[in-house]
C-alpha cells in the first residue's frame, strides 16, 4: 500500500472515530438544553406525513415535498418539548368595607 492509501485510510478512520465520539456525547447530553425531547417525534422534528399514511402506495404532497415526512406539529419541528409562554393577569377584587 502506498502512502496515499495509508493517508486516506487514516483520515477515514479518524472521521469515523470522531462521529462515534460525537454520537456518544449527544446521547448523554443532547444540545436541546434544558428542554426534553419531543415525545411525538422522539426529538427528530419530523413525523410521517398524512399523504403517506392514507395513500395507496404513492408518497408526496406539498407539505412533505415528496419525502413522506413533515414537521412535527407538537414541537414545531424543533425536536424539543418547549414550554408554551403564558401571560397571567390578575385584577384586584373589589371588597366591600
Amino acid at each position: 500500500m502506498g502512502p496515499i492509501v495509508l493517508t486516506q485510510l487514516a483520515t477515514g478512520l479518524s472521521v469515523l472515530a470522531g462521529a462515534v465520539l460525537v454520537k456518544s456525547v449527544m446521547d448523554q447530553k443532547p444540545m436541546a438544553g434544558p428542554f426534553q425531547r419531543c415525545p411525538t417525534c422522539n426529538g427528530t422534528g419530523r413525523v410521517t406525513c398524512l399523504c403517506s399514511r392514507w395513500s395507496d402506495g404513492d408518497v408526496g404532497c406539498r407539505t412533505c415535498a415528496g419525502s413522506g415526512r413533515m414537521a412535527c406539529s407538537s414541537c414545531g419541528g424543533s425536536g424539543t418539548g418547549r414550554p408554551l409562554p403564558v401571560r397571567i393577569t390578575a385584577q384586584p377584587t373589589n371588597r366591600p368595607s
